[in-house]
């Protein structure tokens, strides 16, 4: 394995874990890919006009120009400079089997924040406010979810999305060319939101430290008072975010993560300890994954079948009022217009009749729960 500064051979080091952990010769991105980011992405490349857009950007784009800025207004991670961060650099991409080592600097910024970008090569930055917010296994969870990204080539695609919103600001007083701008951008924002779900699971892969990785996401969304917050009660937030409300909640959660480039981070930490209770990352960790020699072999419709029945099983196992909803209609549920009516209104599925000779037919769906962004370019 050789990095971005030295030929691994002759720098006199060991591209070794600096602790004990599982490696992973070979793995594919798709061992830990989100279902719904292979879809996304592959719906994202049959969006009309997307082709022409990409094609025409990959040439425009400066991307010389913003590695030499980053070389000349950041410091390069090395041997010589954060070397912490290197060693976890290194460690990361032995444990994913990422030959090449991207080139990593860290940019003076309080915000905490972490992205991977670039169309040739990844380059991977964090900002001093991720480095002073984490401790070494949390920061540990962030660069294997970075080299993630790297390993399933969303850098390009990354790159894409942060120029598109610049040029959609520029832009804003052309009516239609921004509309054409904004439906790619809506569209680059959708995958790449399911692409977060997807790194987070490499940063576990890379880390093997669920409770780091929840804390890390904690941090994230509450600041450096880990003694003031518990995990638990986080992952509550996130339950009760997803089954609280009614009908019009349902809505305003769609309209309030339409503009962000990331999940919710409640529903990220749910998510990724979800994942980590499958067999799917048991196989995993006990080395049965899918190969990179394998990849020519997948094919598109495979991809859409996995996605669609990951759909499924989340409308079918999901508490928000409108996916259970969407679960009623299609098993056949009776008295719809009641069952609206009670979800708009947070009443349950009620339909208000009364039954006449004993109990109502169904009763109530259980639907309703007794309690009921701005979009920030981070890669966190």
């Amino acid at each position: 394995m050789t990095d971005g500064n030295h030929n691994g051979a002759g720098d006199g080091q060991e591209n070794v874990p600096s602790r004990q952990r599982r490696r992973f010769p070979g793995i594919s991105s798709r061992a830990y890919e989100h279902p719904a980011d292979r879809s996304a992405l592959v719906a994202l490349r049959k969006l009309s006009g997307f082709d022409t857009v990409f094609k025409a950007l990959s040439g425009l784009l400066p991307e010389r120009s913003l590695r030499l800025l980053f070389l000349s207004d950041s410091v390069r991670v090395s041997d010589a400079q954060f070397a912490h961060l290197h060693t976890m650099l290194r460690d990361a991409c032995y444990i994913l089997d990422l030959e090449k080592v991207p080139a990593m600097y860290v940019q003076q910024d309080p915000k905490p924040n972490a992205m991977c970008i670039g169309l040739d090569e990844p380059i991977i930055v964090v900002t001093t406010g991720l480095v002073e917010l984490l401790d070494e296994e949390e920061l540990r969870a962030v660069v294997g979810h970075e080299v993630g990204h790297a390993l399933s080539g969303h850098s390009v695609y990354r790159t894409i999305l942060l120029f598109l919103t610049n040029l959609a600001l520029k832009v804003a007083w052309i009516p239609l060319g921004n509309v054409a701008i904004m439906a790619i951008v809506t569209a680059l924002r959708e995958w790449f939101r399911k692409s977060e779900l997807s790194a987070d699971r490499a940063g576990l892969l890379v880390g093997q430290d669920l409770q780091a990785s929840m804390r890390g996401l904690m941090k994230i969304a509450g600041g450096n008072h880990l003694h003031e917050m518990n995990v638990d009660a986080f992952l509550e937030q996130a339950e009760e975010y997803e089954a609280g409300g009614d009908l019009r909640d349902s809505v305003l959660k769609i309209l309030n993560v339409l503009p962000r480039s990331h999940p919710f981070t409640t529903v990220r930490a749910a998510e990724l300890k979800k994942w980590a209770a499958t067999r799917d990352y048991q196989r995993i960790m006990d080395g049965h994954y899918p190969r990179r020699e394998d990849d020519k072999d997948t094919s598109v419709s495979d991809s859409f079948r996995q996605s669609a029945s990951s759909y499924a099983e989340n409308v079918r196992t999901s508490k928000d009022p409108l996916m259970k909803l969407v679960n009623d209609i299609a098993g056949g549920a009776g008295d719809l217009g009641g069952k609206l009516r009670g979800k708009f209104t947070g009443q349950g599925g009620q339909s208000g009749q009364s039954g006449q000779g004993g109990q109502g037919s169904g009763g109530g769906d259980g639907g309703s729960a007794s309690n009921g962004s701005s979009d920030r370019p981070s890669d966190n």
